[in-house]
């Protein structure tokens, strides 16, 4: 059974093949893209099994989604099939380098009509960690409820929560989530969290001040704050280190922060020191950079090690 079990939206992607507005533009690649099924793939790819829990509309995109995240060897076992409604849509416009727009074309999409009914105990009491984001509660009521359930589902069976708040304003529109997403992450274990984010939740300005928040209001127990170009900051409640960013060439920076929470659950399944855990974190999302697409520059087992040892790969 997976040792890390997600649950989460994953869209169908058109990805453009070339820079500039999109009015201007007409070749596009079909991608698929979600934040929770990279991670699910991350971490596979680098040697760790994951599943993945969702709900996909029954047409030619959702049956293309299903299929690009189950080559990449993740369960796709507990991921339904909903007739009624279609999968949903992201298109991306991509302006030079560290510049993507995303638009989003998911309002009644079939994994928003997911509920607790999709949660199965049996199922998630296998893993060792549940991973989440704030992505998926303010899809709709329903996923909410769905996420509360998997949560309590966890606790009940001794998984831990990991969880991204993956703060997305564009789904929030009106609504203020910020009170229901700081609950979230201090009832999880394992917080991967963006630094001005967690700094917004928290009301804290510095590192320090964050993981001090961290932990001494909830139940975190290691902590990763990922600040782009700049590195980040990883934790336990006993040390704090400052993380260099890997080197890279960065070509389309959506999906860094997903692959690096893989690589960093990767060094947690790993028994690897928090140190090492960011380390590992930084080179899968740095490297996820180089690559357009959320997964496609995700790094191998091969890859990641070769990271750490500055090998060099003898192509011919």
């Amino acid at each position: 059974m997976p040792e890390i079990i997600t649950f989460g939206e994953t869209m169908a992607l058109f990805s453009p093949k070339s820079a500039g507005p999109l009015r201007y533009l007409r070749d596009f690649e079909l991608r698929a893209a979600g934040a929770e099924s990279n991670t699910a793939i991350g971490l596979q790819k680098l040697g760790h099994s994951a599943g993945w829990l969702s709900r996909l509309g029954e047409d030619e995109l959702g049956q293309f989604v299903l299929n690009a995240v189950r080559a990449e060897g993740v369960d796709t076992s507990h991921v339904a099939m909903d007739p009624e409604h279609r999968t949903g849509l992201m298109v991306k416009e991509i302006h030079g380098q560290n510049e993507t727009k995303v638009y989003y074309y998911r309002d009644g999409s079939a994994c928003s009509f997911a509920g607790p009914e999709d949660v199965e105990e049996e199922y998630l009491k296998t893993a060792k960690i549940f991973h989440f984001t704030g992505i998926t509660p303010v899809l709709s009521e329903n996923c909410k409820q769905a996420t509360y359930r998997a949560m309590e589902l966890a606790k009940k069976n001794g998984v831990k929560l990991s969880f991204d708040p993956n703060i997305r304003y564009k789904l929030w529109g009106n609504n203020d989530h910020s009170v229901m997403i700081r609950e979230m992450m201090l009832q999880s274990q394992i917080v991967l969290a963006g630094l001005d984010e967690a700094g917004l939740l928290l009301k804290a300005d510095k590192p320090q001040e964050v993981f001090d928040k961290l932990f001494t209001s909830g139940r975190v127990e290691i902590a990763a704050l990922k600040d782009g170009a700049r590195g980040a900051w990883v934790a336990t409640r006993e040390e704090i280190h400052q993380i260099a960013p890997y080197p890279c060439h960065c070509v389309d920076p959506v999906g860094a922060g997903d692959s690096f929470n893989a690589a960093f659950l990767a060094g947690v399944l790993e028994g690897q020191n928090v140190k090492t855990c960011g380390e590992m974190g930084a080179v899968g999302g740095a490297l996820a950079t180089e690559s357009l697409g959320d997964m496609e520059g995700q790094p191998s087992r091969q890859e990641m090690d070769r990271a750490f040892h500055r090998g060099k790969t003898v192509y011919r």
